[in-house]
């Protein structure tokens, strides 16, 4: 079965696979005005030389148009294991689309698009990759690899999670963190994507289920996705309206300044609970507002795969 041409029946992207490749050459490009200037050749064929190595497969061309070394890989090497959650509760579908494109994000759609991004980049690294997709229930899991199909089944299991919209699932985050943390048995560098808006109001629960993660010294990257203009600024016109919580269904009418101001504390008060508790149990926090690009996304995880030795 070709999952590509599925994935276009379906409907969510049109392309994941080569949208998410668009967005690793147009970040690649841009590395060559940015201080990561010369490591853009790690996102091909080639990783940085280390003293000590044999010099038998390193590349002199490049050397001469980087002056820096950088060896040849080949198809047998992985050195990394990468393992990427996506939170798939109904508050991750905000605001609701009909259709999906670069110009048109969800959080649930930034978070698979960055995903399929980072994926791109290890795929071409000859790293391993897994996956989890949770909501009130554990929606998906693959432990990590490394072939050709399994990548391919892994873009078709994202691309189903905005094909298959949820209607009011809650946010079971430590639930499943807890057990996901459970099946990475080797040391590996997750990346989560959250909004970390829960249905579930034990906080401490929460960050106890985060620093599980932390399990077998696992680098972790917190992508705390959200629309900062909406859900962090209240930023909505003063004419009255329902807000509806979509997980519980749950609503109330009002007029949204009459309560912006004590919204904004509330909420700046959990965000920054939320940036503590990742700083106290060595993960990294990173937010990650769908209005803009995902330079910040990719550039972290050239940071997070340097320090991963």
């Amino acid at each position: 079965m070709d999952l590509q041409n599925e994935l276009n029946k379906a409907g969510g992207f049109k392309n994941l696979e080569l949208l998410a490749k668009q967005v690793v050459e147009g970040f690649v490009a841009g590395m060559h005005k940015s201080p990561f200037h010369g490591f853009s050749a790690e996102f091909a064929e080639h990783k940085i030389y280390n003293q000590g190595e044999s010099t038998r497969h390193i590349d002199w061309k490049l050397f001469a148009k980087t002056d820096k070394l950088f060896t040849k890989r080949y198809d047998d090497e992985t050195n990394l294991r990468c393992h990427l959650i996506v939170d798939n509760s109904s508050s991750m579908h905000y605001p609701e689309l009909k259709q999906y494109n670069i110009d048109a994000l969800n959080k649930i759609a930034f978070s698979v698009l960055a995903s399929a991004s980072l994926m791109h980049i290890l795929k071409k690294q000859r790293d391993a990759v897994g996956l989890s997709i949770y909501s009130d229930q554990y929606d998906f899991y693959a432990p990590e690899k490394g072939s050709e199909r399994h990548h391919q089944m892994l873009l078709y299991q994202l691309n189903n999670v905005l094909i298959k919209k949820p209607e009011a699932r809650k946010t079971e985050t430590y639930t499943y963190l807890h057990q996901i943390a459970e099946k990475i048995h080797r040391r590996s560098l997750i990346f989560f994507f959250t909004d970390m808006f829960q249905t579930e109001t034990e906080e401490g629960e929460l960050f106890n289920a985060l620093r599980h993660l932390k399990y077998n010294k696992h680098e972790v990257v917190l992508f705390h996705v959200f629309d900062k203009e909406k859900e962090e600024r209240f930023d909505f016109d003063n004419a009255p309206k329902r807000f509806v919580d979509v997980e519980t269904g749950d609503h109330i009418n009002l007029y949204a300044d009459r309560i912006k101001e004590n919204y904004e504390t509330a909420i700046q008060a959990y965000f920054n609970r939320i940036r503590l508790k990742c700083q106290q149990y060595h993960i990294n926090y990173v937010e990650a507002d769908i209005n803009k690009d995902f330079n910040n996304i990719l550039t972290t995880y050239m940071i997070a795969r340097q320090k991963f030795k």
